[in-house]
Parts: structure tokens; C-alpha cells; sequence
């Protein structure tokens, strides 16, 4: 009889535009929330792809193909609990190697869905986000699906800042006792959303703290536009528009296009907002000791965002922040864990 294998404990940061696993190894894992019901249609001609660069998945008895397809939208309310996320995820997980694997997890959902106005949980969104990834989900190719036995959720923000007061220096925490008695705003830029989380001495200030439903997706559909508006066509490879955001060309026809302006614009735009609400939570931020950028957004727009607050920083590889914090979550802070 074969021994059983130890649970791999992994933050898990399940976003509308990309899906982030955070692994005990130090590994970060990042893939496109890029997915689609049916059959991928895709014929491997080299034979077996070994980077699972598409993969079909079976999940509440639908397929889904994920990976480099042409993606439905995640932007639905009811997304976190739908068999799309859980097929996405499992990708996540495929890629991250652990496939055949039981896991330990912890994922997130963002502030106004965590919490209600008044600070208190938003109970049954809760459960529901944790029941739905302990659902099975079937690797139609014949690999080993991950198994996920154990899932805890948190808000999103909070996540970043966990992973701002706690240092993992070879699998032993170290809180910065300065960094958790201070005040701190976390702004994380996402996909879908915006999230504000303020803590001050360990304890989550909830007028201060929210969410703002604009995020990076929006960027991209108004990219998505301008690129079919110049070349009058009916719809865009989500590839083509991830491409022309990353680079500021669009590869259409044989050819690269040059869309820096629409790409600058359409940021220009979302920068606006995000800065009004940031004023309208923070003001010039005199009230707080620091205010930390996460998130894929923090990265896309850090030339910009970085000048907002004089003691503003972005996180490192901030794209991974809340993955980063969610594990160590799970690993130092979860009291609920197996």
C-alpha cells in the first residue's frame, strides 16, 4: 500500500484577469483566467505539450477548455463559485505541479464581498467561495487532478498585508514588529476590482477599507475597442489584447500595430478614478504611516501610482502579494487548519 502524501499548503489568489498560486518552496505560479466552455479543438502537433499550455477540464458535468484559448469572461457576478473558476484553478495547480497532490489552500475574495458595511462577514458568500474549490474537478486528459482537502478564505487586501508583516526566512515566520503596529493602507489593484484595506495595530478599519468594482479589465476592454474599432472587426483575441497592453503593439494581419496611445489612454482613464476613490478613503494619506501598492495593476501602473503618497511603496512582484500572504496565512496565522 502506498504511504500517504503529506497536503502541499499553497496560497491560491483566484482573480478575474490571472490566477496566482503561492508555494512553501518559494515557487510563484502565475496563469491567464482564460477559459471556455467545450472542447479546446487544439491538436498538439509535437505530441504530448509538457507546459500544459491548454488543458481541458470536466467540472459540474461541463467541459472547459483553459490555457492559451480565447477566453469566456470571468467579469459574472457568481464567477468565484462557478465550475469556470474551479477549471482555471485546477490549471493553476497542474502547472504548479501538483497534480496527484492533496492540497491545503487559501484564497481570497474581495473586501465588500468578505465583508458587509457594518465590518460583519459576509457568511454565506464565504461559504459558498470555500465549499466550491473542495469540489471535484476531472482532468479530461487522464492527469491526476490536485485534490484540494482543506480551504480557507480571507479578504484580498488583508492577504497583502499579511504578507507585509510577516517575513518567512526558511520556513520560520518573523513578524516585523514595527511594520504590524503601524498604520498601513493596502491598495490592491486587481482585475475586476480595487480593494482598500487599513490597518492600524493589527486591527482592520473598516470606514477606511472597501472595494471599487474597476480594475485592470477594464484597461483591456477599452483596448479590446480601440483595436477593433481601427481595423472595423467584430471581436479580438484576448491574446492580442494582453499582447498590445504588455508592449503597446497589437500583432494583427502578419504585422505589429502601434496602439501606445490607446494603451496610455485607456489607462489614463482608470488612473483617474482609482485616484479619486483613493483621496475620497485616504485623502493625502497624513493618517496612516504607509501606503502599499499590490496587485497586477500596481505593476501595470506604478510609474504613476508611485507618486500619489510620499511614503507610497509597491510590493515586490506584486502581482503575487496576496498569493504570498494567503500561504503565509495558512502556514502561521489559520487557527481553523487541518
Amino acid at each position: 500500500m502506498d504511504e500517504p502524501t503529506a497536503p502541499i499548503p499553497l496560497g491560491i489568489d483566484d482573480g478575474f484577469a490571472a490566477t496566482k498560486v503561492a508555494l512553501p518552496d518559494g515557487r510563484l505560479v502565475t496563469i491567464p483566467s482564460r477559459g471556455r466552455v467545450g472542447r479546446a479543438a487544439v491538436t498538439q502537433i509535437a505530441g504530448i505539450c509538457t507546459d500544459i499550455a491548454i488543458a481541458e477540464y470536466s467540472a459540474d458535468d461541463t467541459v472547459y477548455s483553459v490555457g492559451e484559448v480565447d477566453g469566456m469572461s470571468t467579469r459574472f457576478d457568481g464567477y468565484a463559485n462557478s465550475g469556470l473558476n474551479r477549471a482555471i484553478v485546477q490549471h493553476a495547480l497542474q502547472v504548479a505541479g501538483a497534480g496527484g497532490r492533496p492540497v491545503h489552500a487559501v484564497s481570497g475574495l474581495p473586501m465588500s464581498a468578505f465583508y458587509l458595511p457594518d465590518g460583519s462577514k459576509r457568511t454565506t458568500a464565504i461559504e459558498g467561495k470555500r465549499a466550491s474549490l473542495l469540489e471535484a474537478v476531472t482532468c479530461i486528459d487522464g492527469r491526476r487532478p490536485a485534490e484540494i482537502a482543506f480551504h480557507a478564505v480571507i479578504p484580498e487586501a488583508l492577504a497583502a498585508w499579511y504578507d507585509y508583516v510577516i517575513e518567512d526566512a526558511d520556513g520560520e515566520p518573523r513578524l516585523d514588529e514595527g511594520r504590524s503596529v503601524r498604520a498601513v493602507a493596502v491598495i490592491d489593484i486587481g482585475g475586476r476590482t480595487t480593494d482598500y484595506a487599513v490597518v492600524d495595530s493589527q486591527s482592520l478599519q473598516h470606514g477606511a477599507s472597501g472595494s471599487v468594482s474597476r480594475g485592470l479589465l477594464d484597461v483591456k476592454a477599452a483596448l479590446a475597442e480601440a483595436i477593433q474599432r481601427r481595423f472595423d472587426l467584430e471581436q479580438v483575441d484576448e491574446r492580442q489584447v494582453d499582447g498590445a497592453l504588455r508592449t503597446g503593439q497589437a500583432h494583427l494581419f502578419g504585422q505589429d500595430h502601434d496602439f501606445s496611445r490607446e494603451v496610455a489612454a485607456a489607462k489614463g482613464v482608470l488612473l483617474e478614478v482609482l485616484h479619486d476613490e483613493t483621496r475620497g478613503k485616504l485623502g493625502r494619506g497624513a493618517g496612516v504611516d504607509a501606503v502599499h501598492f499590490v496587485g497586477g495593476g500596481a505593476m501595470a501602473l506604478a510609474e504613476t501610482i508611485r507618486t500619489w503618497f510620499p511614503h507610497g511603496s509597491i510590493a515586490p512582484h506584486p502581482v503575487f502579494a496576496n498569493a504570498r500572504g494567503m500561504l503565509k496565512f495558512l502556514r502561521y496565522v489559520c487557527e481553523d487548519g487541518p
